[in-house]
């Protein structure tokens, strides 16, 4: 009798979260509440379902903050299958959190729907514009917040199949693509009663690593000066365009003396509207990377000083906005590996004998050397610690809560992100086979977080090892979530 009083007081030790009012841990088996087959079999019988999801918020693609069809379609899913949905924190119309259940460890996911401007393509394997200048899913997010909401909502039906005890929180999230509106939701605190944070993101292979990135901050330098007949009265003009390339000039001569980690790059966004007027206004955009936030705020002020010398030596003057500023990634492992076993069980994306075709078309469009195999499609890649030198605003939520993330072959292998290629292959089956894959590993991971405290414990020891000293401040100030930024260029021509 001692033995089995043992037994099942051990069973409670592993398994706290495992008792709801009206039940007992002794009426559960544990065995069958940490099978993957339930939560596998769940999401493959909503295929179909999320594939509509998916394609219908590719065939609406919405720029930052203003993604108002894609969050009503994820947050109408949501509120069907029993999550209560909160929409416009953070002073972000178009954000939402979806909450189910209460008690035992809160998990946070994270769910992006935003578009990029000028990628318009049909889900086709060669260059098909549908709307001329018009908007695309070229990184996938349409992929993205439905793979987070259908994760959600497995990981939800195994909760109540099982008399599970956990929170699930689903932060819906705009703005990735230079808003920085995870940023935002950090600032408001929206986070910071979860325990772990789990993600995603489409990619041209199958991995889950722990991931390191590069910090970013990006503003517009907006020069205004004296316009003026460019032939008949030149000297009466101070051109705002004469700053803005002279700023150009002493950047780029600044890029040798910076660290070679370093990524600066520009776009002039205005440069005036007529040769023969000088132009009394231009602005340039500027995107300043590091792998470490303090160089990164080095950086910008050089930025910023050589902006101020354009200003002066040019006789205009010069207004700085910073529109979103972001940490580089904070890597788990002890999340990381987690993933990447259940990336494991899942598995990776088989092509169909259509898909196929696809995807070879696809490579053919290729503009590189060396294209590689399709197999990498199926294969999962050896864990490591790894470093993308792209920038993302999960890296702020990385370093106020301990976060794990995965990208899975949505994407025929050598597709580069923000390419026509990218977005004809998040339309079609393939995208969606490839998501379905990241739902079924995100959930697969939250399961395993949920029946084992034990990992958060020990994630969030590693965290705060990480974190070391530092206190996490948000790059964007006090400023408010720049709701305007994308307006201009939703206006297709």
């Amino acid at each position: 009798m001692k033995k089995k009083l043992l037994g099942i007081c051990l069973a409670l030790l592993c398994y706290p979260v495992i008792c709801q009012e009206g039940n007992t841990a002794t009426s559960l088996n544990v065995q069958e509440i940490d099978n993957d087959d339930f939560i596998i079999k769940a999401l493959d019988d909503k295929t179909d379902q999320f594939s509509k999801v998916a394609r219908e918020i590719w065939e609406n693609p919405e720029l930052g903050y203003l993604e108002y069809t894609s969050t009503k379609i994820l947050a109408d899913e949501l509120r069907a299958a029993g999550f209560n949905v909160e929409t416009g924190v953070a002073d972000m119309p178009t954000s939402f959190v979806a909450t189910y259940g209460n008690g035992g460890p809160v998990l946070g996911f994270l769910a992006e729907f935003d578009a990029l401007p000028g990628l318009s393509q049909d889900a086709v394997p060669y260059r098909s514009v549908l709307v001329e200048g018009g908007n695309g899913h070229g990184c996938g997010h349409n992929l993205f917040g439905t793979a987070v909401t259908a994760a959600g909502i497995g990981l939800k039906e195994w909760m109540d199949a099982n008399n599970v005890q956990a929170t699930i929180k689903i932060f819906g999230t705009p703005a990735e693509e230079g808003g920085a509106g995870k940023v935002y939701m950090v600032r408001a605190g929206l986070l910071k009663d979860v325990d772990a944070v789990i993600n995603w993101h489409p990619a041209d292979r199958n991995v889950a690593n722990a991931f390191t990135c590069n910090s970013l901050i990006q503003g517009y330098f907006t020069f205004r000066g004296e316009s003026s007949h460019a032939a008949g009265s030149p000297e009466r003009g101070r051109s705002a365009l004469d700053g803005v390339e002279a700023m150009n000039h002493m950047v780029n001569m600044m890029r040798e003396h910076v660290d070679e980690g370093s990524r600066i790059h520009y776009v002039i966004t205005n440069g005036g509207l007529a040769a023969n007027v000088v132009p009394d206004y231009a602005v340039v955009e500027y995107m300043v990377r590091h792998p470490d936030v303090t160089e990164v705020q080095q950086m910008w002020k050089r930025v910023v000083k050589a902006a101020e010398g354009a200003a002066m030596g040019t006789g205009t003057e010069v207004e700085v906005e910073i529109i979103s500023g972001m940490y580089g990634l904070l890597p788990n492992e002890t999340l990381a590996k987690t993933m990447h076993k259940n990336l494991t069980i899942v598995g990776g994306v088989d092509y169909d004998a259509k898909e196929l075709e696809f995807a070879q078309k696809i490579q053919e469009s290729f503009n590189s050397a060396k294209v590689p195999s399709l197999t990498l499609a199926k294969e999962i890649q050896p864990y490591r610690l790894s470093h993308f030198s792209a920038s993302t605003d999960v890296g702020d939520v990385s370093y106020v809560v301990p976060t794990v993330g995965l990208g899975t072959a949505t994407w025929i292998p050598g597709t580069a992100a923000h390419t026509w290629q990218a977005v004809a292959a998040d339309g079609m089956s393939i995208g969606f086979k490839g998501m379905m894959a990241a739902s079924k590993t995100m959930a697969l991971t939250g399961k395993d977080l949920i029946l084992n405290p034990s990992l958060i414990e020990q994630a969030q020891t590693e965290f705060k090892e990480r974190l070391g000293s530092l206190v996490y401040e948000p790059l964007i100030g006090d400023r408010m979530p720049p709701l305007e930024y994308r307006k201009e260029q939703n206006k297709v021509k």
